[in-house]
């Protein structure tokens, strides 16, 4: 992977996942671990909604993307959708802050696999999200 910009914390590269969805709020950026794959940005004005914070919107489809990836990773690499996806938000992130989801893959089945994020901005753990994938 290509290196990231110096404002970006060491580990992440460009994220390799691109889609029609994602496509807007570039760059993402990636890291990889044996067990998870982290999602970050630098929040900026595109990411925001019209009181200036990050939108639970993006949140929630970065901490589904991050979630879904390291179950990905856990099962081996099969094709996974979404059945449940909950979200508590607990702080405001904000432009400029870098957000990050930190995944964590709780347990895998034959054809479920349910995990667990933190999304931070900057040092503020701003939401808490769940979800279980099942193999498609």
């Amino acid at each position: 992977m290509a290196d990231a910009p110096p404002d970006i914390p060491a580990g992440f590269a460009p994220h390799w996942r691109k889609s029609g969805l994602t496509d807007p709020w570039q760059p993402l950026y990636s890291r990889r671990t044996e067990d998870a794959v982290y999602i970050g940005l630098r929040a900026g004005p595109a990411h925001s909604n019209s009181r200036g914070f990050v939108h639970g919107g993006l949140i929630s489809a970065l901490a589904d993307n991050a979630m879904g990836l390291s179950c990905d990773l856990a099962l081996g690499h099969v094709r996974l959708v979404t059945v449940n996806l909950t979200l508590d938000f607990i702080a405001a992130a904000k432009q400029g802050e870098w957000l990050e989801v930190r995944p964590k893959v709780v347990r895998t089945g034959s054809t479920l696999c349910f995990a667990t994020a933190e999304i931070f901005s900057g040092e503020t753990l701003c939401a808490r999200a769940n979800a279980i994938f099942r193999t498609a």
